[in-house]
């Protein structure tokens, strides 16, 4: 029993402690080499110069910032697959919903992260509230959402919290929405918890990469 206990203690402190330590490590070096491109105009122009450049999704498109989560910010990668997620990143959905992007005219910028181990980038949703500020930074622009609606708790199942226009968010009709889903209770994965956003404003990225008030007023 003793022995028995000794390895469950040590396999929770490999699951809440060590898990992080590796998937920050990984997410910063990831994070690290995405701006490096960016600095460097690695990245490929879209067929319109008008448009937002496209990156590479599988090294990362950009970086989402949530004041009242955490304040760090947070790589986005394609996919919700775990190799993905593991990583230390957050990512947006490519079944069984397909995510828009957050300079589409229209739809929904939908994200998943690990809320407990794996860098738990998602641990502290719960902290945010109705009308906090959720930014997305690509190389060209800050995407400035605000949080509209909250839903504590959901079936894992319920798919429609991903569609264009979300389902149980109280939106009425197509817009430019934001949102973060991530399991609950803490430490399980029984049900979703949802977080929507409305876009409010795009800044153009200014040669300093100045960020919006959002992210420096306290």
């Amino acid at each position: 029993m003793i022995t028995a206990g000794v390895l469950l203690g040590l396999f929770v402190v490999y699951s809440l402690w060590w898990t992080n330590v590796v998937a920050n490590q990984e997410a910063n070096r990831a994070g690290d080499a995405v701006r490096e491109s960016w600095e460097a105009g690695g990245a490929e122009d879209a067929e319109d110069p008008d448009e937002p450049r496209v990156y590479r999704p599988e090294d990362g498109i950009g970086f989402l910032h949530v004041p009242t989560m955490s304040g760090d910010e947070i790589l986005v990668k394609e996919g919700i697959d775990l190799p993905t997620l593991n990583g230390g990143v957050a990512g947006y959905y490519d079944q069984p919903v397909e995510s828009a992007m957050p300079w589409d005219e229209e739809g929904n910028f939908s994200l998943a992260a690990h809320r407990d181990g794996h860098g738990a980038k998602f641990h502290d949703i719960h902290k945010v509230r109705e009308g906090d500020p959720i930014v997305f930074e690509t190389k060209d622009s800050w995407y400035v959402y605000r949080v509209f609606s909250i839903l504590p708790e959901t079936s894992r199942y319920d798919i429609g919290v991903l569609d264009p226009v979300p389902e149980g968010s109280g939106a009425t009709g197509p817009g430019r929405y934001i949102t973060l889903t991530t399991c609950t209770p803490i430490f399980t994965s029984t049900y979703r918890y949802i977080v929507w956003g409305e876009l409010e404003r795009v800044e153009p990225m200014s040669a300093e990469r100045t960020p919006p008030p959002e992210l420096t007023e306290s």
